[in-house]
């Protein structure tokens, strides 16, 4: 395909997407839909349509115009510099060339909308992130960073590193997780390594590595991932403490692949219900539904989807699990607090009512990472008992 029938076909999943359609499916939708489409083809039409999603409603203020497919991709190839006569053309599969209105583009008027943060969401995100609000709304405008979990229950960060590089890949230890590879270059590809294969590593962002890390590894006890999700989590902690693992969540389905990755990285990891639970966890750990604001970079549509009322239900269900899990907690155990957000309602404020409305408990070590060129946003609070 040329890069302007790349852009047809942006064009069009854009326009299912802002129709309401999920991106994700749509593109996948596509590329059964048009078999002529190699997997070239299909990565640069998802880097487009991701791309503008990043950068909706800066793209749409730039361009100006219908809130189409078409508006957004003239805006973000606008915002890149690209020759738009070259894509926007009467060639053969090209989209129609521009007309004179379409080459008239403007400055997005609003602090929010060049940052690309919903209008409603700005006054939170500048409560929470002070000066850096501008410059964190700006940096989930563009693509994330690919990290690696090095599993050590199988192999050490080295022998990882050296597997990869044999494997043609460039990684590189984190410099602050003790436990995470950067990938620069090429990432196609990587979970059909012999290193992802045989269990050695894992595809996992680093500041979520970091939030297990922060537990002492010598820490006693039976473990508990009280919101395991994918199960992620449940193998870091295996992983990082060495010990079995009970996962929990409140929607089983969830789970449906843990035991397969769980038997390739050789975790011991084992499913629990409500009722099979026991007040006795060396550590619980509550990866809390959240609004996923630290990770914006990888679910663009998160950020636009998100309402307030959505925002509220999730402070709420945060605090019944903040008031249900820690009461399996062992007299000497470890509670863990994290999310994948940057706002200090779903963060620091969460552990501030906690501690009020629970004061025999108190915060061990704690931590926010912002998103950067090391690691997505995320929370993290190690708690104790008094």
């Amino acid at each position: 395909m040329t890069p302007a029938a790349r852009v047809s076909a942006a064009i069009e999943i854009l326009d299912a997407v802002l129709d309401g359609a999920r991106a994700e499916t749509t593109l996948t939708r596509w590329g059964r839909a048009n078999r002529y489409a190699g997997s070239k083809d299909r990565a640069a039409i998802g880097d487009h349509v991701f791309d503008a999603l990043r950068q909706r409603d800066s793209a749409l203020g730039c361009a100006g115009g219908a809130r189409t497919g078409r508006s957004l991709m003239r805006g973000i190839l606008h915002s890149q510099g690209v020759d738009l006569d070259t894509i926007f053309s009467d060639a053969r599969f090209a989209p129609v060339p521009l007309s004179s209105d379409e080459r008239c583009f403007e400055q997005p008027i609003s602090d929010w909308e060049n940052c690309d943060i919903p209008e409603w969401l700005w006054p939170h995100w500048c409560h929470s992130l002070g000066d850096q609000a501008t410059a964190i709304a700006q940096l989930l405008q563009q693509r994330a960073p690919v990290f690696l979990r090095v599993n050590l229950l199988k192999a050490t960060v080295d022998q990882a590193c050296v597997s990869l590089s044999d494997a043609g890949y460039d990684v590189s230890p984190h410099p602050d997780v003790p436990t995470a590879l950067c990938v620069t270059g090429r990432t196609a590809g990587l979970q059909t390594t012999e290193a992802y294969v045989d269990g050695l590593i894992e595809l996992q962002d680093a500041h979520s590595q970091a939030s297990v890390t922060l537990l002492d590894p010598r820490q006693n006890g039976p473990i508990l991932d009280y919101c395991t999700g994918g199960g992620g989590k449940s193998l870091a902690l295996a992983a990082w403490l060495g010990g079995p693992v009970h996962a929990h969540d409140v929607n089983p389905g969830r789970m449906v692949d843990l035991p397969v990755r769980a038997k390739r990285a050789n975790a011991q990891i084992s499913s629990r219900t409500k009722e099979q639970f026991a007040p006795d966890y060396g550590v619980v750990f509550c990866d809390a539904p959240c609004s996923g604001s630290g990770s914006w970079r990888r679910d663009p549509e998160g950020k636009w989807a998100l309402t307030q009322d959505q925002l509220d239900a999730l402070i709420s269900t945060q605090r019944d699990i903040l008031s249900d899990a820690a009461k399996l907690v062992a007299p000497d155990g470890r509670f863990v607090y994290a999310t994948c957000s940057v706002l200090s309602c779903e963060n620091q404020d969460q552990i501030d009512w906690f501690t009020g409305q629970n004061p025999t408990w108190r915060v061990e070590t704690q931590k926010q990472w912002f998103p950067s060129a090391q690691g997505d946003g995320f929370f993290a609070s190690v708690l104790l008992q008094l």
